[in-house]
């Protein structure tokens, strides 16, 4: 018999002061604060802390600076994990770093694929690794923004994981390609998907709306944030009806081979 795991995920959705550190962290320590025996999992936007600023010499910390010590605190403090990313920067290369941090573990991936019209690979180096791990039962892919858009790159390759993260600063202007592909992956990969975006205008002059949504495996929304809207919303998923749905509908064990070189 199949054992019930439920994860609870909050998604903040807000108007990230742009190159504004200390005023983000005061405001997600609230966040985080508040939520505290009401989630196990914070899902932030990317640069949470910056806005999606290329300005990477002057903003970019080490795994030891402020935006990551203060974020391991607050895990350990609240007993939650906090999920996103920021400008980190290693061995005087910059990247744009997810985070996955837990009371007691933390876990890194930097963004594959760099935003070219917005001159990122300009201001970041790519990172080559996907990052699957476990979390309270539920397998986890981090990835970023821009990566939405390579299906390739999110496979699910025999259900290796079951909740897919997208941390993002997408632009209203193409709200619908954000729209279609969240759902898109959901589907084609049989997981749960989780997309938080930012709101309000960044220091390049782009409009974001939000839309942070949660995505089911039949591509039904299971949790829609409001546009234009700073919120804090949490949803429940359930491993069990994910996997009674997989056994039903097995499309996975139909999927091509490959592998990425």
């Amino acid at each position: 018999m199949l054992q019930d795991c439920k994860l609870r995920i909050s998604l903040v959705q807000y108007d990230i002061a742009w190159e504004n550190k200390q005023k983000n962290l005061d405001y997600i320590h609230t966040v985080v604060s508040g939520l505290e025996g009401k989630t196990d999992v914070v899902i932030l936007p990317e640069m949470y802390t910056t806005g999606f600023s290329m300005n990477s010499h002057n903003l970019a910390e080490p795994v030891s600076g402020n935006t990551i010590t203060l974020l391991k605190q607050w895990a350990a403090q609240y007993d939650v994990a906090v999920c996103g990313s920021y400008i980190a920067e290693e061995n005087t290369d910059f990247y744009n770093r997810g985070f996955f941090i837990t009371p007691d573990k933390e876990f890194y991936y930097d963004k594959r694929h760099l935003f070219r019209m917005g001159a990122e690979p300009q201001s970041f180096s790519a990172g080559g690794k996907r990052l699957i791990f476990e979390h309270k039962g539920f397998n986890i892919c981090l990835l970023i923004c821009y990566d939405l858009r390579f299906p390739v790159w999110a496979r699910n390759i025999d259900n290796e994981y079951d909740l897919l993260i997208y941390t993002a600063n997408w632009p209203a202007s193409r709200a619908k390609v954000w729209n279609a592909l969240l759902t898109a992956r959901a589907l084609e990969n049989m997981a749960y998907v989780c997309g938080v975006n930012r709101i309000g205008k960044d220091g390049n002059g782009l409009i974001h709306e939000g839309g942070s949504k949660v995505v089911d495996a039949k591509g039904d929304e299971i949790l829609s944030l409001g546009l234009n809207l700073g919120q804090v919303e949490t949803v429940c998923l359930s491993k069990l009806e994910l996997e009674q749905f997989r056994a039903k509908f097995p499309v996975w064990k139909d999927a091509d081979r490959f592998e990425l070189k």
